[in-house]
């Protein structure tokens, strides 16, 4: 029996999207390596999301020529947790400096990593080992679903707070402010374009066909779309790119002040 079109087209984008996420995934882990070597802050939970991204693409592989094993749904819920510990992070680099300063260790990033890669682990073995098809549809029905949309409240909740703590965050440079505010919107953004669209059927079952056809590519692209949190992490790529944006800003503000101060000047010479 053939598949509809659409399915075919979904196959196609899959495949194309592994070919290019895998290797610029390892491209973009060597890259970080490097620059651990080089003295460097060591970015751990961006490196952990970028491994979740690597399962997620074998994931794929092992279910195109096998049935589903739930491989991809593991390394998609320890991206999730990852991005909640990379906005959690960039929170506390502004809400809580010195708290922060002085419980950043690698005992603490350990524990949070495992804790983050255990998390899944019972959904995962559920989905294998059960027997019963009522227990793995209310699993991807109802606990899955829940699961996707606990963070979405702590994005916004760690935006807003990072936002509220700028104006007090004193010892913090301006550029620095830029970059974290950057990141926060970013892995909103992320979040809520490519993981609910995933999640709205299941909430929402009348919901229209449209939200049906673009859950696939949105879980689809959410991997490469990871890489983005990773230039937002390099200072030298996004500081010359908010930089361009405050100068632009800076020279239009100029442009508006020297045209109010002749509007306003033009008349006085005239009386006089």
């Amino acid at each position: 029996m053939n598949e509809p079109p659409f399915f075919q087209h979904i196959k196609w984008l899959d495949w194309i999207t592994t070919g290019i996420g895998l290797p610029l995934t390892l491209i973009v882990i060597v890259a970080i390596f490097l620059q651990v070597k080089k003295d460097q802050g060591v970015p751990v939970y961006v490196i952990n999301l970028l491994f979740s991204d690597l399962v997620q693409f074998c994931g794929r592989i092992i279910d195109y020529f096998n049935t589903p094993n739930g491989i991809t749904s593991f390394g998609l819920m320890a991206s999730v947790g990852f991005m909640v510990c990379i906005s959690l992070e960039r929170y506390l680099v502004i809400a809580k400096p010195l708290w922060y300063r002085f419980r950043r260790n690698i005992k603490t990033y350990v524990v949070v990593c495992v804790v983050v890669w255990t998390l899944p682990l019972p959904i995962l073995l559920t989905l294998n080992l059960t027997t019963d098809p009522t227990i793995g549809s209310n699993i991807i029905e109802k606990v899955i679903p829940g699961v996707f949309l606990m963070p979405i409240t702590f994005f916004i909740f760690f935006l807003v707070g990072t936002i509220k703590a700028l104006s007090g965050a004193l010892s913090v440079p301006a550029e620095e402010k830029r970059r974290i505010v950057a990141i926060q919107v970013a892995v909103l953004l992320i979040y809520t374009l490519l993981f609910l669209p995933n999640i709205l059927p299941f909430l929402f079952p009348e919901i229209g066909s449209i939200i049906f056809i673009l859950s696939p590519v949105c879980l689809i692209l959410s991997p490469i779309a990871d890489t983005t949190l990773y230039l937002l992490t390099r200072k030298s790529i996004l500081d010359k790119f908010l930089a361009s944006l405050c100068s632009c800003k800076a020279s239009d503000n100029q442009e508006m002040s020297s045209k109010d101060t002749e509007s306003t000047t033009a008349p006085h010479t005239e009386t006089v």
